[in-house]
C-alpha cells in the first residue's frame, strides 16, 4: 500500500469533470504559475500555512519552535521567517487556535479511496466520479496510479486534471487507470509560456499527441489570463491544435482573484495582484469563435 501527500479533498464539485465528482488534491507541481490559485500547493511536501487572524498570541509557537522561525515583530505580531522555517510543524502541534496547520498530510492509497467511496451513490446516479487535481498528480506517480486503479476496480469514473509537463512513461502510467484527461494548455507560444510558468510548453505539447494517439478522451483547459493568453491569436492557435488532436471539448476558465489570500498564508506578495479578471463579453466572444470557427464544444467554467 503507498502513501502520498494529499492537500485537499473536494466533495460535490461539478466543474472538474462529467457529474458530481470528489476531488484530490495532491501536492505539489513542476510548474510555476503567476496566477497560482493554489500556492499551498506547489512544494513536493506539506509547508506551514499561517492564519495570522486566528492568532491568539499565546506565544507557545515561540517556545515550540526549534529555529527561532517563529519571532515577535517590532509591530507586536506574531510572525514567521520563511528562511528559517524548516516546516516540522512544531508550532502547529501546539497551537490552541488552529491558526498555524500543516498544507498537506500524508495519507494511504486505502484512505483515500475510502473517503472517496463514501460519494458512490451520487457518482452513479450523477454520472460523475472522482477527479485526481493537485498540484499536479503526475508528481506523485505510483500513489496517484495505485488511487487510480483502485477506484477503476470500483466502478467508479476516473479524470485527472494534468498540465502535461512529466516524462510520457509517468503519464502513459496514470492513462491505464484513467477515462477522462483534462489537459491544461496555458499557452501556445513557448517564450511566453516559460516567461508566466518558468517552463517550455514543448513537453506539454508534444504529451498532448500522444495521449490522444492512446484514445483516451481529452477535455484540454486553458486558463484565461488578461494580457497573457487570452488574445484571439493564442486561442486560435489552440483550436487549431485541438483540431489536430481530433479533440472535440474545450473549457475557458476565466482567471479570477479568489486564491490571492492563499499567499497571506504563505506570507508571499501575490505576483499579479493588479489583474483584473477578462470581461464576460471578452470570454463569450471568444466561446463563440470557437464554437462557430472551429465547431468546437466549449464550456465556461468546465462542468458537462
Amino acid at each position: 500500500m503507498l502513501s502520498g501527500v494529499v492537500f485537499n479533498i473536494e466533495r460535490f464539485a461539478i466543474h472538474d469533470g462529467p457529474g458530481i465528482r470528489t476531488l484530490v488534491f495532491l501536492q505539489g507541481c513542476p510548474l510555476a504559475c503567476l496566477w497560482c490559485q493554489n500556492p499551498e500547493g506547489q512544494s513536493k511536501h506539506p509547508i506551514l500555512l499561517f492564519f495570522e487572524n486566528k492568532c491568539v498570541k499565546c506565544l507557545r509557537c515561540l517556545t515550540a519552535c526549534p529555529t527561532g522561525a517563529t519571532f515577535m515583530s517590532k509591530d507586536g505580531r506574531v510572525a514567521v521567517d520563511r528562511t528559517l522555517c524548516e516546516n516540522c510543524f512544531k508550532c502547529a502541534e501546539v497551537c490552541p487556535s488552529g491558526a498555524r496547520k500543516a498544507s498537506g498530510r500524508l495519507m494511504s492509497s486505502k484512505e483515500v479511496v475510502d473517503e472517496l467511496e463514501k460519494d458512490f451513490i451520487f457518482y452513479r446516479r450523477s454520472g460523475g466520479g472522482i477527479t485526481l487535481s493537485g498540484g499536479e498528480p503526475t508528481m506523485q506517480p505510483e500513489f496517484a496510479a495505485e488511487v487510480l486503479k483502485e477506484c477503476r476496480a470500483k466502478h467508479i469514473h476516473t479524470c485527472i486534471e494534468t498540465c502535461g509537463y512529466t516524462p510520457w512513461g509517468t503519464l502513459k502510467r496514470l492513462l491505464c487507470y484513467t477515462d477522462l484527461v483534462l489537459y491544461d494548455i496555458k499557452h501556445m507560444d513557448e517564450e511566453k509560456h516559460i516567461r508566466f510558468t518558468g517552463v517550455s510548453n514543448r513537453l506539454i505539447l508534444a504529451n498532448a499527441k500522444r495521449i490522444a494517439v492512446e484514445g483516451v478522451k481529452i477535455v484540454i483547459r486553458v486558463p484565461l489570463i488578461t494580457g497573457f493568453n487570452d488574445d484571439v491569436d493564442n486561442i486560435r492557435a489552440l483550436a487549431e491544435f485541438a483540431d489536430d488532436l481530433g479533440v472535440k471539448c474545450v473549457d475557458l476558465l476565466p482567471y479570477h482573484r479568489l486564491g490571492v489570500s492563499k499567499y497571506k498564508l504563505l506570507q508571499r506578495e501575490y505576483p499579479l495582484e493588479h489583474l483584473e479578471p477578462p470581461t464576460k463579453e471578452h470570454v463569450s466572444n471568444l466561446r463563440d469563435m470557437l464554437t462557430s470557427d472551429y465547431r468546437l464544444d466549449v464550456s465556461v467554467y468546465g462542468g458537462r
